[in-house]
């Protein structure tokens, strides 16, 4: 995308915020569960997946399950089409949508596709809702990278400029649904456009937030998906706070961890709540440690806190270890209090992660193919006389309510150690 188009763009994202409908008003509650739906980018399973995890292991609320129910190449009306046959057995609570890609034909804006995508995404929200559905978040179309997006081969020759133009006006209409619905709204494509910009003017124009196709986002850009979704749904972003006081040798923490000891400098910390953890080299797109210096989502939904009360006097710096790593700190700092989760991007909760990262991929992967090969079938068995259908469908939501158990039962205890020196 052109520098002056990018910065239309910017200035626009000043006037249109990622998210609407009181984003500050948390969505989820105790034991909901969300339906991720979405096309190919959702089928990925990479930010549905991110966001399962943020659920299981960070815990906006107790007890939150998820699944996936993305189908590649979808539009808002194909998802129109299927929702009640593929969706609706799981009786989810809260549902995303992230559609928008595929709606515009990858060609320069059409009216009439407009107002398709914006008649389909209203009856969707409005299915959603007779179904009980309690909270809804119309995501917009994520962008398409500015660099290796060529358009699509069965279609006209078309420019990174020119469909990202249709793609906003997509987006002010996935916006509009979102007000008159009275739903919440994640501002993908806006906020995809600002990070895509500043990667790309420290990594090089060969940084490919969204895919080396220009459309399917890489690790990175599915973090700043996830950071759109996790906004707009209200997510307060406390992991926890840990208090040490180096004078008494004593210290206290918030709900999810418990202080096991604390003498000399050192407390023993056993967590139940994870931070959101992160993985690879931050000059490369399939990697998130490097997104998270333009997109501010340790501050906003990983704090992790460590305060340290009482110094030695005179003390003007103190080391922090936590696991591998050492880091100095100004003494004022740290009062105040670090965000570990950010300061050390490495830590004792990074192997445990990833093991709760393989449980969420283990039920979405069984999702796939299981809504697309199987569930969605049901309605031509029974057209054509098939028995057993209903038992099928009873047994298929019942292997997947498994999956989802197990995937929160991959959330175990943490017993870590934070130690303080001079």
């Amino acid at each position: 995308m052109k520098p002056t188009r990018i910065l239309l763009v910017l200035a626009a994202l000043a006037a249109s915020p990622i998210v609407s409908r009181a984003a500050d008003n948390p969505a989820l509650q105790s034991g909901d569960y969300i339906a991720i739906c979405g096309d190919s980018i959702t089928e990925q399973k990479i930010y549905s997946a991110f966001l399962e995890e943020y659920f299981l292991a960070c815990q906006p609320a107790t007890k939150l399950e998820a699944s996936q129910f993305g189908w590649g190449g979808e539009t808002s009306w194909g998802f129109l089409a299927r929702m009640k046959n593929d969706v609706f057995p799981f009786a989810p609570n809260v549902a995303t949508l992230c559609y928008g890609m595929n709606d515009g034909d990858y060609r320069v804006p059409d009216p009439a596709r407009v107002e398709k995508y914006r008649a389909a995404l209203t009856e969707v929200v409005q299915n959603f809702k007779k179904a009980g559905v309690r909270e809804i978040v119309v995501g917009s179309p994520s962008p398409v990278d500015s660099t290796s997006f060529k358009g699509v081969w069965f279609h006209p020759p078309i420019t990174p400029d020119q469909y990202n133009e249709t793609l906003e006006g997509l987006t002010a209409t996935a916006k509009k649904v979102a007000a008159n619905e009275d739903v919440r709204f994640a501002n993908i494509h806006a906020e995809g456009l600002r990070v895509m910009q500043a990667m790309k003017e420290k990594y090089g124009t060969n940084y490919l937030l969204f895919g080396d196709e220009g459309i399917h986002p890489k690790e990175a850009g599915h973090l700043v998906m996830t950071y759109a979704f996790l906004k707009a749904l209200g997510c307060d972003g406390t992991i926890g706070t840990i208090t040490l006081d180096l004078g008494a040798g004593k210290a206290t923490a918030t709900e999810g961890h418990k202080i096991v000891s604390a003498s000399d400098g050192t407390v023993t910390v056993k967590s139940s709540r994870y931070p959101f953890c992160f993985y690879g080299d931050p000059s490369k797109p399939n990697a998130t440690t490097g997104v998270i210096e333009f997109l501010p989502f340790n501050q906003d939904f990983n704090r992790f806190m460590l305060v340290v009360r009482n110094p030695p006097a005179g003390a003007t710096r103190l080391k922090v270890t936590w696991g591998k790593d050492t880091k100095e700190f100004p003494v004022d700092q740290l009062e105040n209090g670090i965000n570990l989760a950010a300061e050390f991007l490495d830590n004792p909760f990074s192997e445990p992660f990833r093991k709760v990262q393989e449980a969420v991929l283990r039920q979405q992967r069984y999702e796939t193919p299981m809504v697309k090969e199987l569930l969605h079938s049901v309605p031509d068995w029974k057209q054509n006389g098939v028995n057993g259908s209903n038992k099928l469908v009873k047994e298929l939501v019942r292997m997947d309510a498994n999956l989802r158990e197990a995937a929160g039962k991959s959330v175990v205890p943490v017993t870590h150690e934070i130690h303080i020196s001079d």
